[in-house]
């Protein structure tokens, strides 16, 4: 910003912040001129810097601030270790012959025996999925994975088989909770889904921890320079795809190095979790040294465990209760029978953890409702916040559910736009007033953070709140008028609403005394231009613990 020094022997403040419009997101003090910040922490509003000094002085430029952008859901390191990969999307490539190019074009720049890797692909906008014997061809020998937009499917050739061990793809043993693309004929197409993933990224990761840490780096730049100065990474160690044990370290290492402007919660993997001395016990059942959600401080902490309970909505395999449209049988894929999911949760919370599950399909949503109503009753916690990610199929009686059992809903505004109409057709008309729900769970009393899924569709925030504001379609489609939020509540749910479901919200989210000093400032305000405008709003600049970590006007 426009930054003013003063030197002086007299006691004063750090920071000093005027002439802005500054919405607070305290329902006692909406809107704020000036803000006085001190070791990272605001201390005081307008009235209360009466006669107060600052170091360094800053014009807001009469400009629209907010708090700190927070995404409660988005896989950072992988977002930033895909910055450097092939990108096979819609955007890159609008058919599948532009895809076939774009790999074709990629394969022949790399050495002989690299590994030939792309993400990004969405069969239901380039009129299929990439098929084996097509990349045999075009990749001169080399093995091939490119992941679907979900990352819940991918496609592999055949030197990607051989390179992990499969002479053939009859020989191939899948998973519990996975399966295999086929064609009318029966042939493997290459399609793995779901947990069949692992069996070729098994040959493919974990990634050294240098690529981890570079990939923090480069998501940090990213995520400052669109506002976001907290995030949720969902899933690290276990068996998670992408991920392993090094990740944490990855955090730390790029936390020291000075890489990670981002505050991060991060979420362990469950299939990490292993028995302490007996799962009935508060110590039993976790991760080494009996860590649990909370562990940290305030730029690097530990959230809740992650856990899958079923696949993606727009990969047809969300395990739902009816059939997807014009796939007669298909009702998704379980990750885990029922009662174990059940029984997962119950282990969790015992042991005192916050529970993140993953439950895009209704019928899996029941299993995970089921199982904190059985964690609950074995020992009741007033105030676990046990979330359910995505939370793409709600039924009603599922919405009540979820707020009488005090948990919160983490779906994704940006996957209306760009998935969408994906949504609309996989499933039958009676269904599409239950898809990525928001208004509803306010108006049942449920706190509705902000998050992305990103790199599953594109991270910025002030997209995700747009799309959260409009809900339109690629193709222009209103997809639940009634579950449209105002941009007041797009924005809280963005900022103090994603902190509330790590139970940060007594730190984060807010611009008020003893509050932590992140804010965005806009290029217009939020709340006053039309709402299909959002989308085209810049950020000015972006503070983490009261300093400047990205402003346009300086750089």
């Amino acid at each position: 910003m426009w930054v003013e020094r003063k030197a002086g022997e007299s006691m004063k403040i750090d920071t000093i912040l005027n002439n802005g419009a500054i919405y607070t997101g305290d329902p006692n003090r909406p809107f704020a001129r000036s803000v006085g910040i001190h070791h990272g922490v605001v201390i005081g509003l307008d009235d209360d810097l009466s006669g107060v000094e600052a170091v360094t002085y800053a014009d807001l430029g009469g400009r629209c601030t907010v708090p700190g952008f927070n995404d409660a859901h988005m896989h950072f390191s992988t977002m930033g270790v895909e910055m450097s990969q092939l990108d096979v999307s819609y955007t890159a490539a609008e058919s599948l012959d532009a895809l076939y190019g774009l790999v074709e074009e990629h394969a022949a720049s790399l050495s002989a025996d690299a590994w030939v890797i792309g993400h990004g692909y969405d069969q239901n906008r380039i009129g299929g999925h990439p098929d084996l014997r097509v990349l045999d061809t075009i990749t001169g020998g080399r093995p091939a994975y490119l992941l679907h937009n979900s990352h819940h499917m991918a496609v592999v050739n055949s030197p990607a088989l051989a390179a992990a061990g499969i002479d053939a793809a009859e020989h191939m043993v899948v998973p519990p909770g996975g399966d295999l693309g086929r064609d009318s004929d029966g042939r493997f197409t290459g399609l793995l889904l779901e947990r069949a993933m692992t069996i070729v990224s098994s040959a493919i990761w974990p990634l050294e921890l240098e690529t981890i840490v570079s990939g923090i780096g480069a998501a940090s730049e990213w995520a400052v320079r669109n506002g976001l100065t907290s995030a949720t990474e969902p899933g690290l160690g276990g068996d998670v795809i992408g991920n392993s044990a090094v990740d944490f370290r990855a955090f730390q290492v790029a936390h020291e190095r000075g890489l990670l402007d981002v505050r991060m919660t991060l979420m362990p993997y469950i299939t990490a979790f292993h028995e302490l001395g007996g799962s009935d016990r508060p110590e039993g059942w976790g991760i080494d040294l009996g860590l649990r959600s909370g562990f940290g401080d305030r730029f690097l902490r530990l959230g809740p465990v992650k856990m899958l309970t079923d696949g993606s909505l727009i990969g047809r395999t969300a395990a739902t209760c009816c059939e997807y449209r014009g796939e007669p049988g298909n009702r998704g894929l379980l990750q885990w029978e029922g009662p174990e999911i059940e029984q997962l949760i119950v282990d969790a919370h015992v042991n005192g953890w916050q529970v993140a599950a993953h439950a895009i399909g209704d019928r899996s949503l029941n299993h995970v409702l089921d199982g904190v109503e059985k964690a609950q009753a074995k020992l009741y916690r007033p105030d676990h916040r046990h979330r359910i990610e995505h939370a793409a199929i709600v039924s009603p009686e599922q919405v009540e559910r979820i707020a009488r059992l005090g948990m919160v809903p983490v779906p994704q505004g940006k996957f209306i736009s760009t998935l969408g109409d994906g949504f609309l057709e996989a499933l039958e008309d009676d269904q599409h007033s239950h898809i990525y729900r928001m208004q509803s769970f306010l108006d049942a009393g449920v706190c509705l953070p902000g998050s992305s899924d990103a790199p599953v569709v594109a991270g910025e925030p002030l997209q995700g709140i747009h799309d959260m504001v409009n809900r339109k379609t690629t193709a222009g489609r209103v997809l639940g008028e009634s579950e449209r939020v105002t941009v007041s509540e797009a924005v809280r749910a963005y900022t103090f609403g994603s902190a509330f479901a790590v139970h940060e919200g007594d730190v984060k989210g807010v611009l008020a005394p003893g509050y932590l000093a992140d804010l965005v400032v806009l290029s217009d305000d939020i709340f006053t231009i039309a709402a299909e405008r959002i989308g085209e709003l810049e950020v000015i600049a972006t503070m983490v613990n009261g300093s400047f970590v990205f402003d346009s006007a300086i750089q």
